[in-house]
């Protein structure tokens, strides 16, 4: 069994929902990412969404834009996500880590080999931001085959026709983006994603997480009453970006303000 499989069925017996924060690799600085992904675990988070950097990142707003061009001016790679995911497993075999990213570099490296490498060092599943999935069929192959989940986007615009080809394509969870446009807008309509989730679940089994907009501990809750799990991103990356161009003792303060905001959203959705 997966590990994300495992997760949302063990977090389905305890009657809790999925935390899963986002942090961009190498972002302020390489050395930040691997302790903070472990204290957000402690914090209680169930599942890591790490970001791998690209000069282009079209569907971000400015906030993960800017996290991107942080972590690229130290070269980050996508052989640095993976070797940031396989420190990780060194301490933690347990907690999915889904890789986010653009599907260029992946293209590069060959669907095959980049396959092959996150299944090695601990990848579990996969959301490739501009690889729609009528055009994901070798793609799809290649994850399956090393037992990657391929994790695909649901938007408020995507019909209902194109939710049943994800449907059929998809696994470990699909990602509904709750707010049209880029990451880290800051308006959520909490009864439209709770009318848009229960139309997805017409059309899918899989567990189904909201993210885009949720940067508190009263909306994350709001959300969890409706989603099997809440992704935040901008709102971490916020936190992270106000402490780069601090030197002394960056990394405490970083994982101090990203765990307390993460504590208080388990916080709150442990208590709907």
């Amino acid at each position: 069994m997966s590990r994300l499989k495992a997760c949302f069925e063990r977090l389905s017996a305890e009657s809790k929902k999925a935390l899963i924060p986002y942090v961009m690799t190498g972002d302020p600085h390489p050395d930040v990412t691997l302790p903070l992904m472990h204290a957000m675990v402690e914090a209680g988070a169930n599942i890591i969404e790490l970001g791998a950097p690209f000069s282009d990142p079209m569907a971000d707003g400015p906030v993960i834009q800017a996290a991107a061009e942080r972590s690229l001016e130290f070269h980050t790679s996508l052989h640095d996500v993976f070797a940031i995911a396989k420190q990780f497993r060194e301490k933690d075999d347990q907690t999915p880590i889904v890789m986010m990213g653009y599907l260029n570099p992946i293209e590069v490296m060959g669907y095959q080999s980049f396959a092959k490498l996150a299944a090695e060092n601990g990848i579990d599943g996969v959301i490739t931001v501009d690889m729609p999935p009528e055009e994901a069929e070798d793609y799809i192959v290649a994850l399956k085959e090393y037992q990657i989940d391929p994790i695909f986007l649901i938007a408020p615009t995507t019909t209902e026709e194109r939710m049943q080809k994800i449907a059929a394509v998809a696994s470990g969870f699909v990602y509904y983006v709750s707010l049209k446009g880029v990451t880290g807008a800051a308006t959520l309509d909490v009864a439209g994603v709770v009318e848009r989730v229960n139309l997805i679940r017409q059309y899918m089994d899989l567990p189904i997480g909201v993210g885009f907009g949720i940067n508190n501990a009263e909306t994350a809750a709001s959300v969890s009453s409706c989603a099997d799990a809440v992704v935040v991103g901008s709102a971490i990356v916020n936190r992270m970006a106000a402490q780069k161009d601090k030197k002394t003792e960056q990394t405490a303060i970083i994982v101090k303000d990203v765990t307390d905001l993460l504590k208080s959203m388990r916080e709150a959705m442990d208590a709907k």
